[in-house]
């Protein structure tokens, strides 16, 4: 069968008759054991539970082991569940205990497979469990994916609103561990309570550690093209620990978004964007007016130099940035832009 979204396992474990083999794959550890834990919550009931729930690790579970967990029926219960995590470590007889039970599932079980697949990995193994198990994959989240992935979960597991900006300054304040990232989403929601809405302020007033000044921000400042802003702003950032290069990459992704909805409209973002980034399209929209494409085209122009002294030159870091934003306020906008 063909590999579903998380969110599309959700619906199935809501709607679809239990039981089965589930494959749970990808860097993203702390969304492979949240898919777990509905796994073993949509089948067993809490009375018959610790009979019926059976969790091993693959690098120590036998062939004959595993085996024998899967042909043991449910005690006083309609459901067994199986947990195997760090699939990867199965051994080959392990494995082909598992590949029999996906080909043909025993009923009144569900065999639940957690596991990283090694990079570059070409065994049999995961490719039979991809085709005939349910399978999802947790690709690890990127930075600029996390504020995305934080509105939707405000919005879907506490029913509150929260800001772009508040997400942001949430993710620069605790990293892109969803763990954490989760915790901290609770103790907001709870915060706010029934106002229903999680600003940047209250960000600051329960975190306490949310910097001024965030990448996102200053990228931000690039878009509206305020640039005299974000070189005194420069230092902080370069203080806190951005360099160079990664400055000038998230500056031309942002740019290159301005482009888009210069040449196509905000719909146009919208459809370039990645599922949990297209909230972007509409804080890029108002910026793409600063700019025409010939002036973004400038620009980008511009970053390939840096990019270039950046990696061959003495300059420092801050020496080059600054030269970039001071070329870049030469770069005076044309009529239309102004318009």
């Amino acid at each position: 069968m063909p590999q579903i979204s998380y969110d599309a396992l959700i619906r199935s474990l809501r709607d679809a008759p239990r039981g089965g083999v589930f494959f749970f794959h990808g860097e993203e550890e702390y969304l492979r054991e949240e898919a777990v834990s509905r796994v073993i919550e949509r089948h067993l009931d809490p009375g018959t539970r610790d009979f019926n729930l059976d969790m091993v690790s693959g690098t120590d579970a036998a062939a004959d082991e595993l085996a024998s967990l899967i042909a043991t029926p449910p005690m006083m219960a309609e459901w067994r569940v199986v947990v195997v995590r760090a699939a990867q470590g199965l051994s080959v007889k392990a494995r082909e205990v598992v590949e029999a039970a996906a080909s043909s599932p025993p009923p009144g079980l569900a065999l639940v497979l957690s596991a990283t697949i090694p990079a570059g990995s070409k065994a049999k193994f995961y490719g039979e469990l991809q085709k005939r198990a349910t399978s999802v994959g947790f690709a690890a989240l990127e930075p600029l994916d996390a504020p995305g992935w934080l509105m939707e979960r405000a919005r879907v597991a506490h029913g509150v609103e929260l800001e772009p900006d508040a997400a942001s300054a949430l993710v620069s304040a605790v990293g892109t561990s969803l763990g954490t990232l989760t915790a901290e989403l609770a103790k907001l929601a709870g915060y706010v309570q029934d106002r229903g809405r999680i600003t940047r302020d209250d960000v600051t007033a329960v975190g306490g550690n949310v910097p001024r000044y965030d990448r996102w921000v200053w990228f931000d400042l690039i878009g509206e093209r305020r640039l005299a802003e974000a070189l005194r702003i420069l230092p902080v950032l370069l203080e806190s620990g951005e360099n160079g290069v990664g400055l000038v990459i998230g500056m031309g992704q942002q740019l290159l978004r301005v482009a888009i909805v210069c040449a196509g409209g905000q719909g146009a973002l919208e459809r370039e964007l990645k599922p949990y980034q297209k909230w972007l399209a509409r804080k890029v929209a108002p910026q793409a007016k600063k700019w025409t494409l010939a002036e973004v085209d400038a620009a980008l122009s511009e970053l390939l130099r840096t990019d270039r002294l950046l990696k061959s030159a003495s300059l420092s870091d801050r020496q080059a940035m600054e030269e970039l934003l001071l070329r870049l306020i030469a770069l005076r906008p044309s009529r239309a832009s102004a318009a």
